[in-house]
């Protein structure tokens, strides 16, 4: 925008395209207005704008705009909170003889956008919490054709096959905060519509999210979507079976399940010979294993194949294979770098941050790569085809005590 046009917009005060702040102080409440610009509940079809540094009248408040405050600002897009994330810039402006910094949120193509699962909207010169007509308003703008994959409507399912119980003690209070819940008077499957589990139809019907997430047995309709588990012997796949599993069910039960079953295939070391203390050596770090097959189930494609994620652990390696190839702009070059990230089912991504496995996001790799090295493991190795990705995690050596 040019700087006559951010001008405007920062004296018009009455504008509900432009918000001011004195300083970073309250980061929420910049996430909020964010979040309310990027659901353009006034359908503007232009960006918003956030400006900080000036207070409620437009007038600079003389806040040093340094490199650290813009890359704060930025860091917002991807930190997880705001969800899908917002496109924005974060731009040093010097607008009326002082310099501002100005944040630029474009409407969201997939709106409602939420901050910490919350729909926020901006009505007049007034940030609020959108009510149920003004998420259906927003919704209603999405369209499915360039809905993700992880958000389609599964016509021949019943709601019946999710577990309200799950969604109701579990998922729930851990996609919404309590003061929201508090005051909520929605249904459960409006609840769910808002969280992008069920579609409202008519029929009300799951979404793949919703199967996901709250299905009993999710590889009935979808019929890849579990996890098998196989430990060998050896170090080939013809070598003799220790033990086979299939996970399945609702995501917060096989993202458990395969918790345990990790914890109990990781062998221990234990060295005697340094002193007083002994020290032991897993040669595995957990770590590391729980954010490859998390990153795994959360990237992986549910549509156009019938294949599960697959662990193989064998005596020496533990390799995990992911249906379906890299996605969007992540490349055999930039896989696993920090921040380089692209979502095939965002909201997956969201639901498994919610329910606490996916703290970072575009960080997993980076975290199992720093678990390895701490445990003394080879790095991790990723190969790519056209079809399947697949992680070899390499057993630490083990030492003769």
């Amino acid at each position: 925008m040019r700087d006559d046009e951010l001008t405007a917009l920062l004296d018009d005060i009455e504008s509900d395209r432009a918000e001011r702040k004195e300083s970073f102080a309250d980061g929420d409440k910049i996430r909020q207005a964010i979040c309310a610009f990027a659901n353009d509940l006034p359908d503007h079809k232009q960006p918003s704008v956030l400006f900080v540094g000036v207070n409620n009248a437009g007038n600079s408040t003389e806040l040093p705009i340094t490199d650290q405050l813009l890359q704060n600002l930025a860091s917002m897009r991807a930190d997880g909170n705001i969800l899908p994330f917002p496109s924005l810039t974060v731009q040093k402006r010097n607008l009326k003889g002082h310099d501002v910094a100005v944040v630029l949120v474009q409407p969201a193509e997939a709106p409602p956008v939420r901050f910490k699962g919350t729909v926020w909207v901006q009505v007049g010169p007034r940030r609020t919490i959108a009510s149920l007509q003004e998420e259906r308003i927003l919704a209603e703008r999405r369209r499915y054709r360039d809905a993700p994959a992880d958000i389609q409507p599964l016509r021949d399912v019943d709601i019946s096959e999710l577990d309200q119980t799950l969604f109701r003690e579990i998922y729930l209070p851990a996609a919404v905060s309590p003061d929201v819940l508090a005051e909520n008077l929605r249904t459960p499957e409006e609840q769910m519509a808002s969280l992008r589990l069920v579609d409202l139809g008519p029929p009300v019907v799951p979404t793949v999210l919703g199967l996901l997430v709250l299905g009993e047995k999710p590889s009935l309709h979808l019929p890849g979507a579990y996890v098998s588990f196989l430990r060998l012997a050896g170090e080939q796949l013809g070598s003799d079976v220790v033990s086979s599993h299939e996970i399945q069910g609702p995501l917060p039960r096989m993202m458990s399940q395969i918790d345990e079953l990790l914890k109990l295939h990781i062998m221990t070391a234990v060295d005697i010979t340094s002193g007083d203390k002994e020290r032991r050596y897993p040669d595995y770090p957990l770590v590391a294993l729980q954010q490859i097959v998390r990153n795994t189930i959360m990237h992986r494609s549910y549509e156009g194949t019938h294949a599960p994620v697959r662990i193989y652990w064998f005596s020496d390696r533990i390799e995990v294979i992911s249906p379906g190839g890299l996605y969007g702009h992540v490349t055999p070059e930039n896989f696993g770098q920090p921040g380089i990230n692209d979502y095939r089912n965002p909201n997956l991504a969201e639901s498994m941050r919610h329910l606490g496995y996916a703290q970072h996001f575009g960080v997993g790799i980076q975290i199992a790569r720093e678990a390895l090295a701490r445990n003394s493991n080879p790095p991790p190795e990723f190969k790519f085809d056209l079809g399947p990705v697949m992680a070899i995690i390499r057993q630490r050596e083990r030492k003769n005590s």
